[in-house]
């Protein structure tokens, strides 16, 4: 059965080429225009996962994700979007976004990213003994597996706490991740006092990466970070 994925796009050109892209991987698509269409119509629709431009007539991709999460919690949701300010990204994320992509996008890139959002929707993992002996952040280089991070003047030993949480960051990274899975995670619970260790730890990496103000560990009030990295 093909995974059916709602698309939501005002701009004939690109709303064409992406849709007829994604039906050539095995897609069935619905391509709608208008926000407030789609809002019309959403009892009778039931996508596998949303890809929503945010600028659209009468009703913008914020209020239309808004109402499509209160229907379907678990639902996919990327944003397409030529916002390119952390405020704009965090907006999307508290609305319920799983994923955003910048336009100008390239194809290969929006269909690796619907990828991704059904393999983490299936349960998929990536264990730290799986990440690469060298990962690039920004103007960084981490070393997980020699619990290093390399900024531009200096190497910073991390902890075995301090390492495990930004494995979990690298591994969401532009995603938003729920301070309650990372807190399983890392500590096996979320109790109360574990969740004030971890806002420390928060802290304590946030000014490692002060020597690159490209990378943003940003708080989604009431649900957890987003790893920003350019």
């Amino acid at each position: 059965m093909r995974s059916h994925i709602l698309y939501v796009e005002d701009e004939p050109h690109l709303g064409k080429i992406v849709t007829e892209t994604l039906q050539k991987q095995g897609y069935e698509v619905t391509w709608k225009t208008d926000g407030a269409s789609v809002l019309g119509s959403l009892s009778g629709l039931t996508p596998d996962i949303c890809v929503l431009d945010i600028m659209l007539p009468h009703v913008d991709g914020y209020t239309l994700c808004s109402e499509v999460r209160q229907r379907n919690p678990e639902l996919p949701i990327i944003f397409l979007t030529a916002k390119t300010e952390t405020a704009d990204l965090v907006k999307g994320f508290e609305a319920g976004g799983t994923d955003y992509i910048r336009k100008p996008f390239s194809m290969e890139e929006l269909i690796i990213r619907i990828r991704n959002q059904f393999r983490i929707r299936q349960g998929g993992h990536v264990s730290q003994r799986n990440l690469p002996e060298i990962i690039s952040l920004g103007k960084y280089r981490f070393y997980p597996h020699r619990y290093e991070l390399h900024s531009p003047t200096r190497l910073i030993k991390l902890s075995q706490r301090e390492l495990e949480i930004l494995e979990q960051l690298v591994i969401n990274v532009n995603h938003s991740i729920e301070r309650r899975i990372l807190l399983v995670e890392v500590w096996g619970d979320d109790s109360f006092f574990n969740s004030r260790t971890l806002d420390v730890y928060i802290r304590k990496l946030r000014n490692y990466f002060l020597e690159d103000q490209s990378i943003e560990i940003v708080t989604l009030k009431g649900k957890g970070y987003l790893f920003l990295v350019p």
